[in-house]
């Protein structure tokens, strides 16, 4: 009977552990949270919970479609254009929009510190 026990506790312990596993960090949740919010505000512990569900739920959502686009074309290799493209076909475009801009700036920003580091001053509309 503790043999049972043992391994019921055991699996409880797995099963919270994947859990955990699967959210985003509550403190960082509550930190964006509390961006939005005036300074006094305050924010309960099951709000936080409840976000730290639904954005964590959101992002599988979203990651799950990208990543299912990119079995079908034999890549293994999820990148920042099947995000958008998976946002896009899901129906949100509202958020797809802002993050192409995002992304197409950061790789702006990427060629420019690696011709920096490079010792060299090519920018990306330069090569084009």
């Amino acid at each position: 009977m503790v043999d049972n026990m043992g391994a019921s506790a055991s699996n409880e312990d797995n099963y919270m552990i994947n859990e955990q596993e699967r959210l985003l960090p509550i403190a960082n949740v509550g930190r964006i949270m509390k961006q939005i919010l005036p300074p006094n505000a305050k924010i309960s512990k099951e709000a936080k919970e409840t976000m730290q569900e639904c954005v964590s739920e959101f992002i599988s959502f979203v990651t799950c479609e990208a990543s299912e686009k990119c079995r079908k074309e034999r890549r293994k290799t999820v990148n920042g254009d099947d995000v958008c493209w998976a946002l896009e076909t899901l129906g949100f475009d509202d958020y797809a929009g802002p993050i192409k801009r995002f992304l197409h700036r950061y790789r702006e920003l990427e060629v420019d510190r690696a011709n920096q580091e490079n010792g060299r001053n090519i920018r990306p509309k330069d090569l084009e």
